[in-house]
């Protein structure tokens, strides 16, 4: 492939199209479909065709092409449970988006163009699968260098006092003079946390770990607008996610924000559990992953890493995860109880499949007449402050509720 070594330093510099195209094969021929028989040949046909019309320069009918394309595989990717979806199909989602993001940017017209050329590529980085090494992730960081010379001047006062006053709006903090806390150490050596926490799976608070991280410094709704704002991600509707109205809508960040961090919604929403690091490298340079996963089984591309963003009284539910977890907070503070797997009985797991890893008790307000084990389980719990590490063992149920505007990071490993 012939790649530019510095494609977000061209933005700017040369046309939009071209800097593109340099990320591409040089010719139709070396651009590999290598799609299984699983995918109808049909659409094998199409998606070759669409290929064709472009390095043919018949922009117009690729893009009306390449439309058919995401729209057939749309439906393959909502058809059925999620994880039973062939990654082929999700590939040829990522390959019609990225000829469409092409046909678009080839010769830009209004100012809408860049943006939903840009929402096209994220939609494919979300719902599709990696293709030509990971081209729709160099192609939106072209296409966000090019929207940040568009970009408007600062936020206007009004916004400014709105950015302030969602930093000072607290949720209650519960009374924690009874509760047993969760011990804290600074930069312990990698084997005293492997014998003392990991081993034994005890938890921990670890300081002086993250501090030094550079988004301890630079993070701020601001930032993360400048950095984030025109991209699209998943954001949670609801209080929490075991409630009936509960529900997922896809957004730009700076319309997340603009709702649910600035204004004043009847519903909370939640950009959670979200692999965002993935998506803007650019955000992934701010944090580092911490020394102590190295003791883990697999390999750092193995951590799945995700970001946990939204205003205060956003609540995890009382919940288990089977890998190994550090949470890491950036803004803001969280409550967080931790129950040992030792007391899941007493803690009424859901038994329906789906939410099995969740517990039925709301944990600060809980119906002990429905539930009169759950007083007796012994539990551990902190405020988790900016620049600390929580260490989460595998299967420890969890119970979070942000108490400020907060921004956390998880790390989760083998």
């Amino acid at each position: 492939m012939q790649h530019s070594t510095h494609q977000t330093e061209l933005a700017g510099k040369i046309p939009l199209r071209d800097a593109l195209r340099a990320l591409l094969p040089r010719t139709k021929e070396e651009m590999k479909l290598d799609l299984s028989e699983r995918v109808d040949r049909s659409i094998v046909t199409l998606l070759k065709q669409a290929t064709d019309l472009f390095y043919g320069g018949r922009v117009s009918e690729c893009l009306e092409a390449s439309d058919a394309v995401c729209d057939y595989s749309w439906e393959k990717l909502n058809t059925g449970a999620w994880q039973d979806v062939d990654k082929d199909w999700r590939r040829v989602y990522a390959f019609g988006c990225l000829l469409k993001v092409l046909c678009l940017c080839e010769a830009p017209g209004d100012a809408a163009t860049m943006p939903a050329a840009l929402k096209v590529c994220d939609m494919g980085l979300l719902m599709g699968a990696a293709i030509l090494e990971d081209i729709l992730i160099k192609v939106a960081a072209i296409l966000q260098k090019y929207l940040s010379g568009k970009r408007p001047s600062p936020a206007p006062a009004q916004e400014q006092h709105s950015i302030k006053k969602a930093r000072k709006e607290h949720a209650s903090v519960p009374d924690m003079s009874s509760e047993r806390a969760v011990p804290r150490l600074h930069c312990p050596s990698l084997q005293y946390f492997r014998e003392h926490h990991l081993v034994p799976e005890r938890p921990v608070i670890l300081e002086g770990v993250a501090t030094h991280w550079p988004c301890m410094k630079k993070w701020s709704v601001q930032y993360i607008q400048e950095i984030a704002g025109c991209r699209t991600v998943p954001v949670e509707l609801g209080s929490r996610y075991t409630d009936e109205e509960w529900s997922q809508r896809l957004m730009t960040v700076n319309e997340f924000i603009s709702k649910y961090i600035l204004g004043e919604p009847k519903d909370i929403g939640y950009l959670a559990q979200h692999q965002l690091f993935d998506q803007i490298p650019e955000l992934k340079q701010d944090i580092s992953v911490p020394d102590y996963c190295c003791l883990g089984d697999g390999e750092d591309e193995d951590i799945t890493i995700n970001a946990w963003f939204g205003p205060p009284g956003t609540v995890s539910p009382l919940h288990q995860d089977p890998q190994q977890n550090f949470l890491a907070q950036v803004i803001g503070r969280k409550y967080i109880r931790l129950y040992s797997p030792r007391e899941s009985e007493a803690l009424y797991p859901h038994s329906t499949h789906l939410l099995h890893n969740t517990s039925q008790v709301d944990v600060e307000s809980p119906d002990l007449e429905r539930f009169p084990r759950f007083a007796e389980a012994p539990f551990l719990s902190c405020v988790l402050c900016p620049g600390e590490v929580l260490f989460i063992p595998a299967k420890c149920w969890h119970y979070v509720r942000a108490l400020d505007l907060s921004f956390s990071v998880s790390f989760w490993w083998s």
